[in-house]
């Protein structure tokens, strides 16, 4: 790295007997090597000018610096690290201020916490989040934050990931003093002169005494059995729990080289790459070919048809993001239980503190319910979220083009249906677009953007706007049966299903699936949505399914009974007295020997890692067909519908990169062998086939531009 380019992107500038060192890396000042390189000799040059008596860190823009730079991870070490950079902030012998504003988050706050005193402006946001990533702070966080904030908080603050607030931080004792204003070098300056003026000692945080270490090393011993419970199967936060152990129990110089040792520990981790393939498959699902060819419509004016639960989150979405609503639905009755399913979402806020009756009163002013579709035709975008029959979605579609203005979005929510069909019910087919929540539709972050054949590109980059507004993640998704994500869902639960029938209990299925990191397994799930859903799906389907391919009738018999899962109190699970939890029912085991019986099968034992083989194989062999289709972009992209959508763990990056990181020979391998005994669902995708002849993998895929 050229000296020219360190100085581009730290600056120095001496301001009286302040040397102001300046961040200047957008767009959010990431610890780059030539930043690094920069901050230290910006110390070595206040070291060596006797004029100089401070030194104030301020970064540029609207970051003090947002973290280390992700892309380097994994990659061979570029000197300085910054270990070295902090302990040579820590170590100047003249006063260091690092002047906070905005985002100062990872190696960002490690910067800081190096710094002998902080001062931070209202805006400022201060974390470690490195969690998020498989990672731990790697830079002296862990030893550094104890003895500013206490053992217990700086480990919270560490294993939750999340942000602190200006006040917060210094009621935390991480920040000395909370200025007023925006301006970082201001406030920096005049807090360096005033401790200049009272003489105030260089102060390294290294230095400061950790009390009473009986008792931090009690509150760490119960904080190690709680993470292990609450992240079971994670592996960075137990190593979290450890370095802050170490703080408690060796000198500052051994702590962190303990940290360093278990910060490459968990930089080898599979699970590292896992989460750091989720965060930048997240932010690139966004990047869209019609996002270059148009700019998104305006809007901001929303109608939302029907008010059922589906209905009432999108609405609540809509709200939160600022948009006026009007809701439509088809009686007063209905409305009326619209508008009630929109107010306990928010009433739910204000019992929990979260929310006052005033800010409620101000959301609700933005709502409209009606039952006239004459109501708006001034609105921008339409939403549908009507029961999922084909011919109910498009007689709506035909009173919204009645009653639509020319250019208003119409949007379907439609979780399997063909919206190439629900567009030609309109004479605006370029104005048709699909719209997948995912309920509740305000709390889960997914947004399914399916493009049917005719629809503009400008009405593909609204919608993905309206996305980013609502604060959710959007996939582009091709139009198919279940798009994206219930398309691969149906492949995968056929699967289970096999396997149940085959030997596995529905709850040794459940079991291995929770064991490999999902939240439910695929027979909960069954019985929260409701198992009457997929048999109204699976009749829908019963006339095109091909007659050679096997079909499971377990599910069909225990819906011919009535028992629909958790709002019947019964389901695969049995729920006594409304429990949320359900227990293994002996007489769902009967109904499955039953089935195999009639079938002829003899059953077999399943151990879980068979279990999750072909329950992984079958989502990965599905998703290359997916891809392959064009019905995802990429692969990445189905990574983040099951990521956001689904519960995949996400540790494991999703199935595209977890079949990645076990290595597409070894998944091809397994099809095949599974394909032995059934071709017909065990046929190998031929993108699959053509990765592993060419040795490439999935990711490759995401690369090409």
């Amino acid at each position: 790295m050229s000296i020219e380019a360190k100085a581009s992107v730290v600056r120095t500038a001496r301001q009286g007997r302040v040397l102001v060192v300046t961040i200047d890396n957008p767009p959010v000042n990431a610890l780059g090597v030539a930043v690094r390189q920069g901050l230290q000799a910006a110390v070595e040059q206040a070291e060596a000018d006797a004029a100089v008596q401070a030194v104030l860190i301020v970064g540029a823009g609207k970051a003090f610096i947002a973290g280390a730079d992700i892309r380097e991870f994994g990659q061979p070490a570029q000197p300085p690290s910054l270990p070295e950079v902090c302990n040579r902030i820590e170590a100047c012998g003249k006063l260091v201020v690092a002047a906070i504003h905005g985002p100062a988050l990872g190696g960002g706050l490690e910067v800081a916490m190096a710094a002998h005193y902080r001062v931070a402006l209202p805006a400022a946001k201060l974390g470690l989040p490195e969690v998020n990533l498989g990672l731990l702070p790697g830079a002296g966080g862990t030893q550094r934050a104890p003895r500013l904030m206490g053992v217990r908080a700086a480990a919270g603050l560490m294993l939750s990931g999340q942000h602190l607030g200006a006040h917060a931080a210094f009621d935390a004792g991480l920040v000395d003093r909370v200025a007023q204003g925006t301006d970082p070098v201001a406030a920096g300056l005049q807090y360096a002169e005033e401790l200049l003026a009272a003489n105030a000692p260089v102060r390294r945080t290294r230095d400061i005494a950790i009390g009473d270490k009986p008792a931090a090393l009690a509150e760490l011993d119960a904080l190690a059995a709680e993470t292990a419970k609450k992240t079971r199967g994670l592996f960075s936060p137990g190593k979290i729990v450890e370095c802050v152990r170490a703080a408690v129990e060796l000198p500052f110089d051994e702590g962190l080289a303990r940290e360093r040792a278990l910060f490459v520990q968990c930089l080898d981790s599979p699970q590292r790459q896992g989460l750091i393939h989720a965060f930048f498959a997240e932010r690139e699902t966004a990047k869209i070919p019609e996002a270059k060819a148009a700019a998104p419509r305006t809007f901001a004016a929303i109608a939302v048809i029907g008010g059922g639960t589906m209905g009432a989150g999108i609405t609540v979405s809509a709200l939160d993001a600022g948009f006026t609503v009007t809701m439509v639905e088809r009686d007063q009755d209905s409305i009326a239980r619209g508008q009630a399913n929109v107010e306990k979402v928010y009433d739910g806020l204000i019992a929990k503190g979260r929310m006052s009756q005033d800010a409620k009163a101000a959301v609700m002013a933005r709502y409209t319910p009606s039952i006239s579709y004459d109501d708006i035709a001034h609105v921008d975008l339409v939403i549908e979220a009507v029961f999922e029959d084909l011919e109910v979605k498009k007689a709506v579609f035909k009173e919204l083009d009645r009653v639509c203005k020319p250019g208003a979005v119409l949007a379907t929510n439609t979780s399997y249906l063909d919206i190439d069909a629900i567009a030609a019910a309109t004479a605006r087919p370029q104005d048709v677009i699909g719209l997948h929540f995912f309920s509740p539709a305000n709390i889960m972050k997914l947004l399914e953007i399916v493009v049917p054949a005719k629809v503009s590109a400008d009405v593909v980059a609204t919608a993905f706007e309206l996305a980013k507004r609502m604060k959710k993640i959007p996939v582009r998704a091709g139009v198919c049966d279940g798009f994206i994500g219930n398309r691969i869902l149906a492949v995968y639960k056929q699967v289970a299903d096999y396997m149940m029938e085959d030997g596995a209990s529905p709850y040794e299925i459940d079991e291995a699936v929770r064991a490999f990191g999902y939240p439910m397994g695929p027979f909960q799930v069954t019985d929260l949505a409701g198992g009457d859903i997929g048999w109204a799906t699976r009749k829908r389907r019963a006339a095109t399914r091909d007659p050679k391919a096997r079909y499971v009738e377990v599910a069909d018999r225990i819906c011919e009974r009535g028992w629909f899962g958790q709002k019947t109190g019964r389901g695969f699970y049995l729920y006594a007295n409304g429990a949320r939890t359900g227990m293994p029912d002996p007489e769902v085991l009967a109904i499955v020997d039953a089935e195999r019986a009639k079938k002829g099968v003899t059953p077999r034992k399943f151990t879980p890692e068979e279990i999750m083989r072909r329950y992984m194989a079958a989502m990965v062999n599905e998703g290359a067909k997916v891809v392959e289709e064009g019905i995802a972009l990429r692969p990445l992209d189905v990574d983040v519908t099951f990521l956001s959508g689904y519960g995949f763990p996400r540790h494991r990056g999703g199935p595209m990169k977890y079949a990645d990181m076990v290595g597409l020979p070894q998944v091809l391998a397994d099809i095949r062998a599974f394909a032995q005994e059934d071709p017909l669902f065990w046929k190998p995708a031929p993108l699959l086939e053509k990765l592993v002849a060419e040795g490439r993998n999935f990711d490759s895929l995401n690369k090409a531009d």
